[in-house]
């Protein structure tokens, strides 16, 4: 039984990640222990880590900070070889820094700013809501059995802008493209929502639940 630590850390949607981790691990049978967790303890020895957030930059980034698990996490993923996925700002927080509301150091694990959304079609609102097509630019285990074009849900007014393109595996399009994921050895991240973006989102959280970085 493989044991993933939520992050629990003031920020991001917890019951509806744990209840899709959790309906995922079933319909895959995979054996998990999905555990929404701030104990650094806990976090340092898990199998898997998972960053959910929602919300500004720069107040999860705080949040995290005051949680105490970055040691843990850092722990985890750098010197075990965890895997990692974060999520909406949880997948924003991997990058060098973010530009909302000033300039908020971020984790650096992917080079790169998250910056405002520009849509270069005025009838294009802020934020980017709803269901959107992924485009991927290069395979990930993470997508496996998820078709190129298939929709996930959005709710964000920023995105990642990696330094190295080879980080990129998948971008979306709202007014001109975006980065939708990332990966880089052990670490991922997504800014969709896959929780709330039905099968689709469901085999990515089974593909990360059977990731072997």
């Amino acid at each position: 039984m493989q044991t993933l630590a939520l992050i629990d850390y003031g920020s991001g949607n917890l019951r509806s990640a744990e209840k899709a981790l959790n309906e995922a691990a079933r319909r895959r049978g995979v054996a998990a222990s999905i555990v929404v967790t701030a104990d650094p303890d806990i976090v340092a020895k898990a199998d898997r880590v998972f960053l959910p957030g929602v919300g500004a930059f720069a107040s999860c980034r705080a949040g995290l900070d005051a949680s105490g698990v970055y040691e843990a996490m850092n722990e985890a993923v750098h010197q075990r070889g965890a895997p990692f996925m974060g999520i909406c700002v949880g997948h924003q927080l991997l990058a060098t820094e973010g530009l909302e509301f000033g300039v908020t150091p971020g984790l650096d694990w992917i080079s790169g700013q998250v910056t405002r959304l520009e849509p270069t079609d005025p009838s294009l609102t802020i934020p980017h809501m709803g269901w959107n097509a992924i485009a991927f630019r290069r395979a990930h285990p993470l997508f496996v059995g998820i078709e190129d074009g298939a929709h996930m849900y959005y709710a964000n007014s920023f995105a990642l802008s990696a330094a190295d393109p080879a980080d990129v595996v998948a971008t979306s399009d709202h007014g001109g493209a975006f980065v939708a994921a990332v990966a880089k050895g052990n670490v991922a991240g997504v800014q969709f929502h896959p929780e709330k973006s039905q099968a689709a989102g469901l085999a990515l959280l089974a593909n990360f639940l059977e990731w072997r970085p």
